[in-house]
């Protein structure tokens, strides 16, 4: 059986959890990182939301890297279809961890591949979703978590990697799609680019 080969794909993200997962998956990769507006559009639904965002990333960085298979994602925490992005200051995370104390939400990540070669675009955009559940919070747990800074650049202001792990008692769905990435689902999709 002979075996695929990875390609060398073109990361359109700073997240460092995004850059660990993929090589923890020995996928090998580079980092161009897209800027754009990531505010959701009027009447858009979250998953749309994820699924645009992901895929205007990584037409960005395609336009930069032209022939190569670029990676753009985008993650976020949904509670009572409120999309909880990354929160501004101090009193934004800890709105978000009240809202998330003692209930679940869903983790959403929209995933999109693209290559642009010799002018014509190849696209595939799909999106992970995973069900979260936390503890109640305390106002000092809440408090304390903020004082970590690890809540400041995360989507729903929480890592379920680091302390929150502390909170979060069961999950449906993928880890690695909460850490940041759905590493299968990038990988089933990377096939249609080897």
């Amino acid at each position: 059986m002979a075996r695929m080969k990875v390609p060398t794909i073109v990361l359109a993200s700073a997240s460092p959890r995004r850059a660990e997962l993929l090589r923890s998956a020995g996928i090998p990769f580079t980092i161009d990182v897209a800027d754009i507006a990531e505010d959701a559009l009027p009447g858009e639904s979250p998953t749309q939301h994820a699924e645009r965002l992901a895929q205007e990333k990584a037409e960005v960085v395609a336009k930069r890297n032209p022939g190569k298979v670029v990676l753009g994602a985008d993650t976020i925490v949904v509670v009572d279809d409120h999309i909880l992005g990354k929160p501004r200051d101090a009193r934004d995370a800890a709105r978000m961890l009240q809202l998330l104390s003692g209930r679940n939400h869903q983790v959403i990540t929209g995933v999109c591949i693209a290559k642009l070669a010799t002018g014509n675009w190849q696209l595939a955009t799909d999106s992970a979703r995973t069900t979260v559940h936390f503890m109640p919070l305390s106002a000092t747990d809440i408090e304390n978590y903020i004082g970590t800074k690890e809540p400041m650049d995360k989507a729903g202001a929480y890592a379920i990697q680091g302390i929150a792990s502390r909170w979060i008692n069961k999950i449906e769905g993928d880890y690695a799609n909460v850490v940041g990435l759905p590493v299968a689902l990038v990988w089933k999709m990377l096939q249609k680019f080897t």
